[in-house]
């Protein structure tokens, strides 16, 4: 057992890719091990307010500015990632037309219920987008809405037909099948970076656990995770 060890906090996007690949691959590479703390963004951020410790912040870019202020986490937090959002059916089931807007439309306003997370990035902009589409009376009355998780689950469990998230998060539900991302003109690219905590910055561990996970070993991990690096340079 490794002797040194790390905490990260991180919302669900990244979760699969952390879980799956590069927790093992560093701590051979570098003897640390890392101890995850995962929730949606909105609840790390209460997790913060409740005096909880971290080391490492992986969370939507935007996230940082009031934490940066307040002294939490250091300047210059290192972009890692974006995720973009789709929808997935329970496995097996016929995957509804998503191509064009009109398709969604259809798709979602035909729905048993669809499945979405409250305080997730992805059921906040959904919540939002079914609005702006002048579906939301159709569509959310006979939703499911999940506080935080995986949607898929309430596939799984037959809660919804239809489950709405980062397509990184679709993933790791095996009983989800993923049916596509939305339509480009109605996608929301959700970006993701990490945050090194202000008592946390003299840590070498630290430094050297944000440089792999924003190397190209992290990268290829992140593509078999239906996540983009970011920047491109990551591959080069």
């Amino acid at each position: 057992m490794p002797d040194r060890s790390i905490v990260m906090m991180s919302g669900l996007a990244t979760r699969k890719a952390f879980d799956d690949h590069l927790f093992a691959a560093f701590t051979e590479r570098t003897g640390v091990e890392v101890t995850p703390i995962y929730d949606p963004t909105v609840q790390l951020l209460r997790r913060l307010d409740a005096g909880e410790h971290f080391d490492v912040m992986i969370a939507a870019t935007p996230s940082f500015d009031a934490l940066i202020a307040n002294g939490v986490v250091a300047q210059g937090p290192q972009p890692i990632v974006r995720s973009g959002i789709g929808l997935a059916v329970p496995r097996g089931a016929a995957h509804p037309a998503i191509a064009t807007a009109g398709e969604l439309i259809a798709t979602l306003t035909a729905a048993r219920s669809v499945a979405y997370s409250r305080t997730g990035q992805s059921g906040i902009y959904f919540v939002d987008l079914v609005k702006r589409l002048g579906i939301e009376d159709v569509v959310l009355p006979k939703a499911t809405v999940l506080e935080k998780g995986f949607t898929g689950t309430a596939l799984e469990s037959g809660a919804a037909d239809l489950a709405v998230q980062q397509l990184s998060e679709l993933l790791f539900v095996s009983g989800a099948e993923i049916v596509g991302p939305l339509p480009e003109e109605l996608q929301k690219w959700t970006e993701f970076s990490a945050g090194t905590a202000t008592v946390s910055t003299r840590n070498p561990d630290v430094a050297a656990f944000v440089e792999f996970i924003s190397g190209p070993e992290a990268a290829r991990a992140y593509h078999l995770t239906a996540l983009e690096p970011v920047p491109s340079g990551l591959l080069s």
